[in-house]
């Protein structure tokens, strides 16, 4: 596809990118994960075309205070390969959670975006911080949207 067979309503979209902040203190990480993964993807646009990136940045902040439900901080295993024989790694969430607590919501919400180098392009539109500082002042984000119920 040719730039200029693209139409004026998806130029529009990406040019008028917005950011939002979504504070993880006490949510559910499911939940919240498939939230900014329709915000990333441009669900929530009008204009959504399903092969553009036409979504927003967000930024997560307070991925430290994000909650799991059950018992999957003991139970649920994050499994990693160092790329060396025998080199697998595995951990539960809560060890996870504990030294790197960005990498919890960062993996749910890459899980939940196309396998292919849009999904890549989408994933780095995310902005992830354990604690509630972070450094995109001068973008003016706006609070995440709850969202709507369809019923």
């Amino acid at each position: 596809m040719t730039r200029m067979t693209q139409s004026l309503s998806t130029e529009a979209a990406r040019a008028a990118r917005r950011w939002y902040v979504a504070d993880a203190d006490g949510k559910v990480l499911g939940r919240l994960a498939s939230r900014i993964a329709m915000v990333l993807r441009g669900k929530t646009n009008p204009s959504f075309s399903p092969h553009l990136d036409a979504g927003d940045f967000v930024i997560v902040v307070n991925a430290a205070k994000i909650r799991l439900t059950g018992e999957k901080l003991a139970k649920k295993e994050y499994v990693r390969h160092t790329g060396y024989p025998g080199g697998v790694r595995r951990a539960t969430a809560g060890d996870v959670l504990a030294k790197h607590p960005t990498r919890l919501i960062r993996d749910a919400v890459v899980g939940m975006l196309p396998k292919n180098r849009l999904g890549r392009r989408l994933a780095t539109k995310l902005k992830v911080y354990a604690g509630p500082d972070h450094p995109h002042k001068a973008q003016r984000p706006v609070p995440l949207p709850e969202p709507v119920a369809t019923r």
